[in-house]
């Protein structure tokens, strides 16, 4: 893409949701096919002999085209929070161009939408739209920086390649794998905290939002001449992750290890080491992100969000034969009772990356952080930054796992509850960028 094309404003297109059939109803006219047929009004959707049907129409893709810009559609029962402990299904309203697709006997619904008009969404879906102006605006250059990093790709920084970082690994004996943006080919990102939380015009709410998108309109974060990837979680526990320790190996300078602190951020100690990692986690020390102010947490938590209390150090305990029932649901491998959590190798925040699991059956290494994570919850555990204590039983199955953590997601790039506080306490967005993405600066990529 050449630099003048991309003064336009780009647009995104989002994977909603893939199930076999959906109920739409058009707020105004939508034109769809070769033909512009005009359409308004509820419809009901599935996929047939490797087409979608929508009453009269019928093809392998239908696109539903608004009229003009005051048009929306509803879509019925779009899960929110997949595998996560606050998944539910919602009604949900769209902007844009509705376009369904037939893939593999289901309909795959992408929204087709305009940047700007996507982060709008995004702000008010992963935080609070009456959150802190710096907040906000911080918020909306690294959710458009990342957005663009995706769409762009040319233009993204990919890193130095890490030779010492783990492959994807699957072997009987062995499972590295991670998650990322790659695994969508047929739209951009999806809608979900796979990629960012995107919720239509359903999770617009707040004159903040649209000043925080304005106010920043085309600006991102680049490393010299390409777009940051820039990344966030809920907690970062305190210490930054790597880039490298959650995803391909590639090491990015602005995404590094650092203190969630005002003074000396790049005095960290090696969590690396385990034994290290044992006494940061199972202490508390200062960080921005340690905070239990509801009025600060209500501008990053959502109602759903704030169902979890617990993410900068947490518990979370089992007892030998219910893990081993849990792994087994969550993995497909029958380890039999669970004898020994062992961590192999740890991230700079203290996320295991590697954790060797020994079973009465079977015994298997798995990472990365969020293969870790899937496996030792029902949903996801909070982070992989966590202690092991057992505690020895009257029989094997008896036996219980403690695991003490901290922090809440992969803890790579900005913090989100910590960069709450450092807006709370008088930060500027740009400072609070500073502190999350050294080696970064601000650009404004079109306007």
């Amino acid at each position: 893409m050449q630099k003048d094309q991309r003064q336009i404003n780009p647009v995104v297109r989002v994977g909603i949701m893939t199930v076999p059939s959906v109920r739409l109803n058009l707020n105004g006219l939508y034109e769809v096919g070769e033909n512009c047929v005009r359409v308004t009004g509820p419809l009901e959707a599935y996929s047939a002999d490797g087409c979608v049907v929508a009453g009269d129409l019928s093809a392998t893709s239908l696109s539903f085209r608004p009229l003009d810009s005051s048009c929306t559609a509803d879509v019925e029962d779009v899960t929110i929070g997949v595998n996560f402990h606050w998944e539910r299904k919602e009604r949900q309203t769209f902007a844009g161009t509705i376009t369904l697709k037939a893939v593999d006997g289901m309909v795959l619904l992408i929204n087709e939408i305009d940047v700007e008009e996507y982060l709008r969404s995004v702000i008010s879906s992963e935080m609070s739209a009456t959150s802190s102006a710096p907040l906000l605006r911080a918020h909306a250059v690294i959710s458009r920086s990342w957005l663009l990093a995706q769409i762009y790709r040319d233009l993204r920084h990919d890193g130095v390649a890490d030779s010492d970082a783990d492959s994807a690994v699957d072997s009987p004996d062995c499972l590295i794998k991670w998650y990322d943006h790659d695994d969508h080919t047929l739209f951009d990102v999806c809608a979900d905290d796979h990629c960012q939380r995107y919720q239509g015009v359903s999770r617009i709410t707040s004159s903040e939002v649209d000043a925080a998108i304005a106010e920043t309109r085309g600006l991102v974060l680049m490393e010299n001449d390409r777009i940051c990837d820039a990344r966030f979680s809920k907690c970062c526990g305190g210490v930054m992750e790597e880039f490298q320790n959650c995803w391909e190996p590639r090491r990015h300078s602005y995404l590094v290890a650092r203190r969630d602190v005002a003074v000396d951020p790049s005095c960290v100690p090696d969590l690396r080491v385990e034994r290290n990692a044992v006494e940061w986690i199972t202490s508390r020390p200062d960080a921005f992100c340690d905070t239990t102010d509801p009025a600060v947490l209500s501008q990053v938590l959502n109602n759903y969000d704030q169902e979890t209390t617990d993410f900068y150090r947490w518990t979370v305990s089992y007892r030998a034969d219910e893990l081993g029932r849990l792994i087994a649901s969550r993995s497909g491998i029958d380890f039999g009772d669970i004898l020994d959590l062992t961590p192999l190798s740890r991230g700079t925040s203290g996320r295991i990356t590697r954790l060797r699991i020994t079973g009465t059956l079977k015994s298997m290494i798995v990472g990365k952080e969020l293969e870790i994570r899937r496996w030792l919850s029902a949903t996801h555990l909070y982070s992989s930054a966590f202690v092991v204590e057992k505690e020895e039983g009257d029989s094997v199955e008896s036996a219980r796992f403690i695991l003490r953590g901290a922090g809440w997601g992969h803890g790579v790039g900005l913090c989100q509850i910590g960069a709450a506080v450092m807006g709370a306490q008088g930060y500027g967005y740009a400072e609070i960028l500073a502190h999350y993405f050294p080696a970064s600066n601000l650009q404004k990529l079109y306007h």
